[in-house]
C-alpha cells in the first residue's frame, strides 16, 4: 500500500468513524431550538440522544457477524443508505417521539461506519501498527466535535433546527459514493459463516474467552461513558445555567474537544518509546486526578465555568490516550472474527455510554451535579479497572515464565 493510498484509506474510514459523533454533537445547540418547535422540555430532547446511544449499541452487534459473513462493503453501502434515509426523517419529524424513533433508525444506519472502520484497520495493518492508526482516526475524529457543534450553532443562526438533519443527509450520501469506488474490500466473504442465532452467539462467546478482552473493552467503555455524560449534561450546563449563547457553547464544546485531538497525538509520540498498556495506565491516573479534583471543586461551590471548561478539556485529553490503546490491545488477538471483536467492544462503549447518558438525564435538578457526577464516576471505575489489569497481566506473565 502507498502512502496516497494509505492516506485515502484513513480519510474514508475517519469520515465513516466521524458520522457518529457528528449525527450527536452537530444537534447539541439546537436542543432549545428543538425543544421550543416540538412544544416539550429539554429533558425530553435529551431523550433522542439516549435513544442515539441504544441504536448505535445494538445495531452494532447486528453489523459484527453480518460483514464477517458478506465481507465489509456491502453491509457499509447499506447501513449509510438507512442513515440518509432516517436523517431526512428526524429533519421532518412533527413530534418529540417521531424524533426520538428516527434517532433510533439513525443510529441503527450509522453504527455501520464505527464497526467498518475498526474492521478495515484490522484488516489491512499489522498488530504493531493498529495502535498508531487508531490515534490517527482519532485526529479526524476528534475535528468532529470541534466542527459539529459550531456548524449546528452556524445553522441555527441562519435556518431552522431541522437543516441540521438535511446537512447529516449530505454527508452521508458523499460517504456511500466514497466507499462504493475507492473503499477496497478488504475481506473476501465468507459464505460458510453462519448467521443462526447459536453461531453468532457462540463467535461473540468466543470473543469473551480472550482473557484481556473484557477489561480493554470496559476500560474504554468507562472512561467513554464519562465523555458521554459531558456530551449529555452540557447543553443544559452551559446553556441554561451559565447562561452562555448557543454560538458561545459550540466553541466551547469545540474547544474542549482539542483536548481529545491532543491526546490522541500525544499517544503516537508517546508509543515511540513506551508501551499501550504503560500510556493506559498513565491516561487512568489523570483521568482519575481529574474527575475527582473537579467532584471536590463543585463540593466546594468552587467550580466556576472557566475552571469547569478546564477541567472537561483534561479529561478529554485523558481519554485521547486511553481509548485508541484499549481499542488496539482489545482488537488484536482476533482474526477471523474481527468483524463480532468490534462489534462487541463497540455495542459495550455505547450501551454503557447510554445508561450513563440516562442517568445524566434522570439526575437532572437544575445544577451542574449530574454531569460532574457522572464524569467523576466514569474515571474512577475505569481507573480501578486498569489497576486490576496491571495486577492480572502482571499474574499471567509470572505464570508464563
Amino acid at each position: 500500500m502507498t502512502t496516497k493510498q494509505k492516506y485515502s484509506l484513513l480519510f474514508i474510514l475517519g469520515g465513516l468513524s466521524a458520522l457518529a459523533p457528528f449525527s450527536i454533537d452537530m444537534y447539541l445547540p439546537a436542543f432549545p431550538a428543538i425543544a421550543k418547535s416540538l412544544d416539550t422540555d429539554i429533558s425530553q430532547v435529551a431523550l433522542s440522544l439516549t435513544s442515539y446511544f441504544i441504536g448505535i449499541s445494538l445495531g452494532q452487534l447486528f453489523y459484527g457477524p453480518i460483514t464477517d459473513k458478506f465481507g465489509r462493503k456491502k453491509p457499509l453501502i447499506f447501513g449509510l443508505s438507512l442513515f440518509l434515509l432516517a436523517s431526512i426523517g428526524c429533519a421532518l419529524s412533527p413530534s418529540i417521539n417521531w424524533l426520538i424513533t428516527m434517532r433510533v433508525v439513525l443510529a441503527l444506519g450509522g453504527c455501520v461506519g464505527m464497526v467498518v472502520s475498526r474492521e478495515v484497520v484490522r484488516d489491512l495493518f499489522p498488530v504493531s501498527e493498529t495502535a498508531k492508526i487508531f490515534s490517527i482516526l482519532m485526529l479526524i475524529v476528534g475535528v468532529a466535535p470541534i466542527l459539529a457543534p459550531t456548524i449546528g450553532g452556524w445553522v441555527l443562526t441562519v435556518s431552522s433546527w431541522k437543516t441540521i438533519f438535511y446537512f447529516l443527509t449530505i454527508f452521508s450520501f458523499i460517504l456511500i459514493v466514497c466507499v462504493f469506488f475507492f473503499l477496497p474490500e478488504s475481506k473476501n466473504p465468507n459464505r460458510a459463516k453462519s448467521l443462526k442465532a447459536k453461531d453468532v452467539l457462540k463467535d461473540y462467546a468466543d470473543v469473551f474467552q480472550e482473557k484481556t478482552f473484557l477489561y480493554y473493552a470496559l476500560a474504554s467503555s468507562i472512561a467513554m461513558a464519562g465523555m458521554f455524560a459531558y456530551i449529555s449534561g452540557s447543553p443544559f450546563v452551559f446553556m441554561k445555567f451559565h447562561n452562555f449563547t448557543e454560538q458561545q457553547y459550540g466553541w466551547v464544546f469545540g474547544g474542549n474537544a482539542m483536548g481529545f485531538i491532543i491526546g490522541s497525538q500525544l499517544n503516537r509520540v508517546l508509543l515511540n518509546k513506551y508501551s499501550s498498556l504503560q500510556v493506559i495506565t498513565f491516561a487512568s491516573f489523570v483521568l482519575l486526578g481529574i474527575s475527582v479534583l473537579m467532584f471536590s471543586l463543585f463540593g466546594l461551590d468552587l467550580l466556576s465555568p472557566s475552571i469547569l471548561i478546564a477541567m472537561i478539556f483534561t479529561f478529554l485529553l485523558s481519554l485521547g490516550l486511553l481509548v485508541p490503546n484499549c481499542t488496539a490491545l482489545a482488537l488484536a488477538p482476533f482474526t477471523y472474527n474481527a468483524g463480532s471483536a468490534s462489534a462487541l467492544i463497540g455495542f459495550i462503549q455505547m450501551i454503557t455510554g447510554a445508561g450513563v447518558s440516562a442517568l445524566v438525564s434522570l439526575l437532572h435538578n437544575g445544577t451542574v451535579f449530574p454531569m460532574v457526577f457522572g464524569m467523576f464516576f466514569c474515571g474512577s471505575v475505569c481507573f480501578f479497572i486498569i489497576l486490576l489489569l496491571n495486577f492480572k497481566v502482571k499474574k499471567w506473565n509470572a505464570e508464563m515464565a
